[in-house]
């Protein structure tokens, strides 16, 4: 029996893992790489609210965002977990029953106010990593077409007459930033905030949705949101922009409450967490991304689209800025009245 086929094999076999060995480590770090940077696989972006709002809006133009600069790889898919205006999926997120490496969620400047307030469970802001910011929306005054309010002002002389006489429709309850919105808007006209009515929703989508069906009477909400909605065919009118100048785009004609002597200012920035059980290999993997993304020559117009305007932090900066926020949204809670949960 010829046996030099048999035994031939298994040599090569043996030699081939031998040469293995020695290519081996050349190799291993572009398999690393691969592996610890979740964008090569399939991504998911939570949205903390139903469809419609401005948690969708900043999903959306991640994957936008995304895409442009890694046209190659899975876009990131959008999953929809609503409660407590991102709450639930924070505290989903901070106890492990979330997320992983490949999962982000949407949060807002609203998310902060609530972690300011404890109102997202015993879970402080490192109980997360902040990936970054895609830019930032301001907030509106908005009623319906029909409404017979032309300005702000003559909102104004109706609250200063009884706050009580009109109802404020948005996404959050008491204590949430459209709700921080129509208080510091009832105060500007001179009467207590406690008095007037506001009926809280799960998001801005259902918010305008109300308003158009006139069970509102007035929105306290985002620029962003507001303009989509209005596109689809909403009957809205503006009133006021809650920035400090005048925003450029559909909203250029719509004159800053601070125009019509209402000093009222909110800025709403929009951007990205992930767990912070997630490797840091995977942390350093989005934050590059995201850099690149924002970086991007095409990323101003595709952030326009979207109705934000330039705000765009990530690493340190980041971490900063949400230190600097959630402390200065206490100091706003205080002042307002309102219950700090215990954590």
């Amino acid at each position: 029996m010829n046996t030099t086929g048999a035994l031939a094999a298994p040599a090569r076999r043996r030699m081939l893992r031998a040469l293995g060995a020695l290519v081996l480590p050349a190799c291993m770090p572009l398999r690393a790489d691969a592996n610890d940077d979740p964008s090569y696989g399939p991504a998911e972006c939570v949205v903390p609210a139903k469809p419609g709002g401005g948690f969708d809006l900043s999903c959306a133009l991640a994957r936008e965002a995304l895409q442009a600069v890694r046209p190659a790889r899975p876009p990131l898919a959008s999953r929809y977990l609503p409660g407590g205006i991102g709450a639930v999926a924070f505290d989903r997120i901070a106890t492990g029953r979330l997320g992983g490496p490949a999962t982000l969620v949407a949060f807002s400047s609203g998310s902060l106010l609530n972690l300011a307030q404890g109102r997202f469970g015993p879970h402080p802001p490192s109980a997360v990593r902040w990936i970054a910011t895609l830019g930032t929306d301001y907030g509106v005054i908005a009623v319906h077409r029909d409404a017979p309010f032309k300005t702000l002002g003559e909102l104004v002389a109706a609250l200063r007459q009884d706050p009580a006489r009109l109802a404020f429709g948005a996404g959050g309850t008491v204590g949430s930033q459209d709700w921080m919105k129509a208080a510091l808007l009832v105060r500007a006209a001179g009467r207590d905030h406690k008095a007037m009515r506001f009926v809280a929703f799960e998001g801005g989508g259902e918010a305008l949705a109300a308003l158009q069906g006139r069970h509102v009477d007035l929105f306290p909400g985002d620029a962003a949101e507001a303009l989509r909605a209005q596109a689809a065919g909403a009957p809205l009118r503006f009133l006021a922009v809650l920035a400090e100048t005048r925003l450029p785009g559909a909203l250029a004609g719509v004159p800053t409450a601070r125009e019509q002597g209402i000093d009222l200012v909110w800025p709403t920035v929009r951007g990205l967490y992930l767990g912070a059980d997630a490797p840091e290999a995977a942390v350093r993997a989005w934050t590059e991304a995201f850099r690149q993304a924002v970086a991007s020559p095409g990323y101003a117009a595709l952030r326009e689209r979207h109705g934000l305007y330039p705000f765009t932090l990530t690493g340190d900066s980041l971490e900063d800025f949400v230190r600097q926020r959630i402390e200065a949204y206490r100091r706003l809670a205080d002042e307002l009245g309102l219950r700090r949960w215990a954590r």
